[in-house]
This record gives structure tokens, C-alpha cells and sequence, in this order.
């Protein structure tokens, strides 16, 4: 997994690309009408249940607009708001809030709903052992704010990239010409360049974990679109050579049937691509 440093730089590209493209030269609505030391004072209005989530990074976009910006929380992060709830107060001059409306309420709705929906799926598996995970199906761009809010939402991050772990799916695994090859050229890539990343190797059926499981540097068995029957098989093959992780259109209402199977985690692609932004609004105070 990247580090807390390489995932800030992720969250500062963040806010100087979206600047970039929302503010560009200026701001003329704002400087047309609206004096440059001129003070402001707005709230964050929540207008539907939700776990909040952005807060932190409201914070981050304010401050890199001007430093003296002052935001009073009156929640944290991971906190379940209601509507008509007041998430935070912001004073900073106008035009700065106002050029730091669009990005904290984009990033805000988008990462409330994320952490939202995680906190469902977590809900659900409360009483097991299974943790959910976010995969790599995210906005591009957005990646780090949207696995920053399944974090808040009480969910795992898988890896944050390409770069950061090994994951030999399908296609890897046909392109390599099977399970054996690709395992074992994967080991020697590894060694070779020095390299100390975690495997993860998805398997399409039983068969396929008979033949993983031959191998002693896996991390991560996915089970993927598994049955409820063969992943308790599954699970029970593997037995503790390595951890297991269902996928594979896993909802909420079959969420706690995979994980009574006995898998360590679930993967949702739905966390990041299936969710719809939560109502909130910043008004002058």
C-alpha cells in the first residue's frame, strides 16, 4: 500500500488540477463584484441523511486558497448527519469562498455517498470477520478521495494502483499461458527488480485454486463469481495457505451469504462506480 506522504501528494494533485480547471484565470464573477479583502461567512448545509465525509479535505482546499481561512467543525468525519444539520462554518474572505464552493461540495457529495454506502456494507458485516474492500473502479483523477471515503466509511482500501501490489486476474493469467507461468514469471519479475509487493491471483473455479495453492508466496486468493457453494469449498481448500476475497457482483443483500462462507473479504466495485452524490449545499451565513 502507498504511504500516508505519496497518498497527500495524491490529494494536493487533486486540489491544483481541479483549481486549475474550475478557477483557470479567475474568478470574474466574483472579482466583477465583490471587493478582494471583502470577508465572508458560510455554512455547510446538509440537505440528506448521510455519513458525512470530505470534511478534512474542505479544510485542505480553503487553506491552500489562503492560509487565514478558519473552518469550525461541528462533526468529523464518519459522523451520521441528518438533514438540516450544519457540517461546518467557514470564514475566509468571499472571494475565496466562493472560489472553493464547487470543489469542496463536488468532492464532499461524491465522498459522503462513497462512505455512505460503505457504512451499509459494513453494517451488514458487522458480526463476521469479513472486511469490505474498494477496488481500482473509480473516477479517474478522483481515486484517492473516493478510497479516502471508503475509509471513513469504515471500509479497506485494496491497492491504490498498478504499482503498489500484484494482482494476476484473467486475462494475466491467459496472456502468461496459465496459473503456473504466470505465478512464476510474476516471482521472478519480482526478484529480479528488487521488488517487494504482495501477489493476489483470481481464480474462475475450483480447478484454479487447486493449482494456486501450490504456490507458497500468495497473499490474496480472489474468488471470483464464485457460487455460495463453491466459495465454502473454496474457502475450505485454501484453509490458512493465504487470505481469501470474494468478488464478483457482491450486493447488499448477498453480502452476508459470502461472508458467512468464511472469506477474509469482499471487493465492490459498487462503493466507487454505483453510488449517487449526497445533497449538500454551502450558503452565506
Amino acid at each position: 500500500m502507498i504511504s500516508e506522504a505519496h497518498f497527500q501528494k495524491e490529494i494536493d494533485l487533486i486540489i491544483t488540477n481541479a483549481l486549475r480547471e474550475d478557477v483557470g484565470e479567475g474568478d470574474h464573477s466574483s472579482l466583477a463584484c465583490i471587493p478582494k479583502n471583502a470577508k465572508g461567512e458560510a455554512k455547510l448545509l446538509v440537505k440528506e441523511d448521510c455519513v458525512i465525509a470530505g470534511l478534512e479535505f474542505a479544510k485542505q482546499v480553503f487553506q491552500f486558497l489562503d492560509p487565514k481561512s478558519q473552518i469550525e467543525f461541528k462533526a468529523k468525519d464518519g459522523d451520521w448527519l441528518n438533514r438540516g444539520d450544519i457540517a461546518f462554518y467557514i470564514k475566509s474572505t468571499s472571494q475565496t469562498i466562493l472560489k472553493g464552493e464547487r470543489l469542496v461540495l463536488n468532492a464532499m457529495q461524491r465522498m459522503s455517498a462513497i462512505a455512505t454506502k460503505t457504512n451499509e456494507f459494513t453494517q451488514v458485516l458487522k458480526n463476521t470477520k469479513t472486511k469490505i474492500l474498494d477496488t481500482r473502479k473509480t473516477t479517474p483523477g478522483f481515486r484517492a478521495l473516493e478510497k479516502w471515503a471508503v475509509k471513513i466509511g469504515g471500509g479497506v482500501n485494496h491497492r491504490f494502483a498498478l504499482y503498489d501490489m500484484i494482482m494476476l486476474k484473467d486475462n494475466h493469467i491467459d496472456f502468461a499461458g496459465g496459473i503456473h507461468q504466470a505465478i512464476e514469471k510474476t516471482q521472478s519479475y519480482l526478484t529480479k527488480n528488487k521488488l517487494d509487493l504482495k501477489i493476489i491471483v483470481e481464480a474462475r473455479n475450483l480447478q484454479e485454486i487447486q493449482q494456486i495453492i501450490q504456490h507458497k508466496c500468495i497473499h490474496r486468493i480472489l474468488i471470483d463469481n464464485f457460487s455460495f457453494a463453491d466459495t465454502q469449498k473454496a474457502v475450505q481448500l485454501i484453509g490458512d495457505v493465504c487470505q481469501t476475497e470474494s468478488s464478483g457482483g457482491i450486493t447488499l443483500s448477498t453480502a452476508k451469504q459470502y461472508a458467512d462462507c468464511g472469506v477474509d473479504f469482499i471487493s465492490s466495485g459498487a462503493l466507487t462506480h454505483s453510488v449517487y452524490n449526497v445533497d449538500l449545499s454551502l450558503k452565506a451565513v
